[in-house]
């Protein structure tokens, strides 16, 4: 894994983002591109050593192969992703070159939509394409 593969600015903004929205619901958030992720923030009461090479490389396969799987759906575009697992809930936002997993205890589906929107927002005018 490389350390600091995107702006303090950035790693800030998408943790305050996250935290803001979450509160105390907020489990992890990593910063992730198709060839290397940061964790930028883990809960204390979580382990500190869990390995995400392999996470991470299969939600952006996920990510990829949803996209294409959906993209002539008459659901619309694909915006993100929330899985359910028995000790909380995985948020995925991406664009075309980076996301972000963001690990929760339960929210409602709207905050996860409002987090989604804010993340995508915060990667695309980080790339310039906004």
């Amino acid at each position: 894994m490389t350390r600091n593969i995107l702006s303090d600015d950035l790693a800030d903004a998408i943790v305050t983002t996250a935290r803001t929205a979450t509160g105390d619901s907020l489990r992890s958030v990593t910063y992730f591109t198709r060839a290397n992720f940061e964790q930028l923030y883990l809960r204390d009461d979580l382990e500190q050593d869990a390995d995400l090479n392999d996470f991470v490389g299969h939600e952006w396969q996920g990510y990829k192969q949803t996209k294409n799987a959906y993209q002539e759906s008459e659901l619309g575009d694909y915006r993100f992703t929330v899985r359910a697992f028995s000790n909380g809930y995985l948020l995925r936002a991406t664009t075309e070159r980076q996301g972000v997993l963001i690990t929760t205890d339960g929210l409602t589906m709207q905050s996860y939509e409002e987090i989604a929107e804010a993340i995508e927002r915060l990667l695309r005018e980080e790339s310039g394409k906004e």
